[in-house]
């Protein structure tokens, strides 16, 4: 379930929320009861196992042949 930050203009606490992305434009009260929040923009990393890249870098060197992929000597 995604998770949403939040930050209350009266205290100036900033809070976090889970709840389903259909949910995601819904206000929220900061846990010290204020009502006056702002949804915050947050970035996100994903990191993990598989996708590009997960063998590793690609080999170095030419091959491929044509002119200047490593068949032509140039």
């Amino acid at each position: 379930m995604p998770r949403y930050e939040f930050r209350c203009r009266a205290c100036g606490d900033t809070f976090e929320v889970n709840r389903p992305m259909a949910r995601a434009g819904e206000a929220a009260s900061c846990p010290q009861g204020h009502a006056d929040t702002v949804k915050l923009l947050s970035t996100v990393a994903v990191t993990g196992r598989g996708g590009a890249g997960a063998a590793g870098p690609a080999p170095a060197g030419g091959g491929g042949g044509g002119c200047c992929g490593g068949g032509c000597g140039c």
